[in-house]
Formats: C-alpha cells, structure tokens, sequence
C-alpha cells in the first residue's frame, strides 16, 4: 500500500533531504488533500514538533479532519499522544520517546499502550548507518534497529522504519535491508527512504511492506 507523506514545517508542507536540507515547499494545501483524500492512509509529521522548535498543532487538526492520517513528531507523553488521537488521528508515532539514556524505555512503552491502546500505537525506527537516530535524526545511537523491534514488538500495531541514507534522495530503498527487518515481525510494516517508483512499492508489496512516500510524489515522479 502507499502511504503519502505530508511534512509539515513552519505551516508549509515541506520535503528534506535526510532530514537537513530543503528542496520543496508548498503552502497550497488543497491540490494535495484533494489527491491523498483517495488513499485509506496518510502520514503526517510536524518537523517543528519532532525538533522540538515549535507545533503546527492547528494544522495538524485540520489535516485530520480532512484525512486519514497517522500522526508523529514530538510525541514524548501519554497526554501528548491523547491529545493528537484527539486531533483525529487514526494512529500516533512514536520514536524518540520511546529511547531514554541510550536504552530503549520499555516503561514508557508500556505506559504508552495502557494509555491509547496498542493499536492506535506505530513505532518509528529511524535508522542512520545501521543504528537508530533520534530528535529529528540529530542525535545518534548505538541501539540497532532489530533489537528495537524485538523490544517493542507487544507495544505497537506496527513498525515504520525509515533508512535515513537514501531518504529525500531518490535513489530507492535498500530491499534486502528491509525483507530482513520485516521477517523479524509479525506487525504491520511500513518503509520508507528514497521510495521512486511504483515499481519499488510492487516489490515493498510482495515483501508485505506497505511504502510512505514523500519526495517522489511532490516531484512528479510518482502520480497519485
């Protein structure tokens, strides 16, 4: 399945390259509404949120209410992730929040399903180099991604990994790296980083991995 992604920074639709530099910005909303609102999912992050310099919470709402959106970026508490889901969001993501000293927070996790239910629950690995990334992908550390999946695998209705390397930059997504990810759940997965092609998503597909994409689609090279 595709998964279109909205990222939203200073309440502008935007697209990175890794998550550092900016090469496309829209602050006309409707064409993409209109276009996403045929898709049973919508990702959606605030970017201001996720680096902790400031919210597009009113976007967020309106976003919401127009679609079926999976929402991330900045979720560090259990009210945080009510008040989202409270937005409208189908799901709430959840990354950084979910890693403490180096270690993964399995207290949170815990605290986290209790609060909205593992099913409303994604857990996002960002992965940089073969570890995970945190804080808008600023800050590095040494936890894999496999053992965080191991880990968080009863807290969550799914995984969304995230291969920093290629993300934004239109070169594909490592398939090996994925099918090996994926053959360590029984979860929902979801991919994403430098997705192209439709073919690419057919492949994702076959693996049972459904595909966010950002930067294809705002450039024209995916149609939706």
């Amino acid at each position: 399945m595709l998964i279109p992604s909205i990222d939203l920074m200073q309440g502008k639709i935007v697209q990175l390259v890794q998550g550092k530099r900016k090469v496309l910005e829209f602050d006309d909303f409707s064409p993409w509404i209109s276009r996403f609102a045929l898709y049973p999912r919508v990702q959606l992050i605030d970017l201001d949120a996720a680096t902790g310099e400031g919210s597009n919470r009113a976007l967020l709402e309106d976003f919401c209410r127009q679609l079926p959106c999976q929402v991330g970026g900045g979720i560090r508490s259990v009210e945080a992730a009510t008040q989202v889901l409270g937005l409208g969001a189908k799901a709430i993501i959840v990354g950084s929040s979910l890693l403490k000293d180096g270690e993964i927070d399995m207290d949170f996790a815990a605290k986290l399903t209790d609060g909205v239910g593992a099913e409303r629950v994604i857990c996002a690995i960002d992965s940089r180099g073969g570890r995970v990334a945190i804080h808008g992908w600023k800050t590095a550390t040494d936890i894999a991604p496999e053992a965080m999946m191991r880990a968080l695998e009863p807290y969550c209705s799914a995984f969304l990994y995230t291969h920093i390397d290629t993300e934004g930059m239109l070169q594909g997504i490592p398939l090996d790296v994925i099918g090996k990810l994926r053959a360590l759940t029984s979860r929902r997965f979801i991919a994403a980083g430098g997705i192209r092609s439709r073919e690419e998503i057919d492949a994702l597909e076959a693996l049972g991995v459904d595909s966010v994409v950002g930067m294809a689609i705002y450039s024209g090279l995916i149609a939706v």
